[in-house]
């Protein structure tokens, strides 16, 4: 009784341990069965071929046989006629156990050839099943790595998702704003660059008019170009009829130029 649980516990356990096997990778089960028949059907193969022998060894004697009962026949037949009856019975008795013999193997010889021919379908409707388990595995195999490589790129996709909850998203949001403090940075660097530039024009534009009118002073003292006018003429404007004689003396001046 207890050797009996012993041995149901063993026999539990061990098939446990086959079926983690088997569900671990069916496919090299199945490949492994499928090597095993192929291994079958070759032993299968070979007894076959020895059976063949045997039925060609005993067709082999039933075409002797024949030749022996059609040359015994003849040869009774030929005594016989020649009026020699104690020859011709000795050929006789060796005719009866030639037929015997011949009609023995006969049956040896269909009995052969339907055993020969049963156990040739039986082996080429095996090689036709291993075909087609060949497929199928190959199939299976196909389809098994197809649904593998389907069900990881569903849990990629999930895992791809953009949303806040998932490693993506959260990664996604670093960067983000990782890109909005460089931008920040970037903008407040633009707008210290524009500090002061309104100062700088102002004395850019000094400068030049500064440049301006020290050249046009050169070009006074060159005798390159008149001193202007316009500003005391006007002043003259201001002035009133008291200072409007300021401009006829200056006309000699200008006529002595011209000379």
């Amino acid at each position: 009784m207890i050797f009996g649980k012993f041995f149901g516990a063993m026999r539990a356990q061990l098939n446990k341990l086959a079926n983690l096997f088997w569900e671990a990778d069916p496919i090299a089960q199945m490949q492994y069965e499928y090597d095993m028949a192929v291994e079958q059907l070759k032993e299968g193969r070979l007894g076959l071929e020895q059976y063949r022998g045997l039925v060609e060894r005993v067709g082999r004697q039933v075409k002797e046989g024949e030749a022996a009962v059609a040359k015994l026949t003849a040869q009774a037949k030929a005594y016989l006629k020649s009026g020699d009856r104690e020859t011709a019975a000795t050929f006789a008795l060796q005719l009866t156990k030639a037929r015997a013999t011949l009609e023995e193997n006969k049956q040896q010889l269909a009995m052969h050839e339907g055993a020969y021919g049963n156990n040739l379908k039986k082996i080429q409707f095996a090689n036709k099943k291993l075909v087609e388990v060949k497929d199928k595995i190959s199939k299976y195999d196909a389809d098994l790595k197809m649904s593998s490589a389907e069900a990881e790129v569903a849990k990629l996709t999930q895992s791809f998702n953009m949303d806040v909850t998932t490693d993506f998203g959260q990664l996604e949001d670093v960067i983000q704003r990782k890109i909005d403090t460089n931008r920040g940075k970037a903008r407040v660097a633009s707008d210290l660059s524009n500090e002061g530039i309104d100062h700088i024009a102002a004395e850019e534009k000094m400068e030049k008019s500064m440049a301006d009118d020290a050249l046009k002073d050169l070009e006074v003292e060159l005798g390159m170009r008149a001193p202007e006018t316009t500003p005391v003429m006007q002043a003259s404007k201001d002035l009133g009829p008291a200072e409007e004689a300021a401009p006829a003396k200056e006309r000699p001046a200008k006529e002595t130029e011209k000379a």
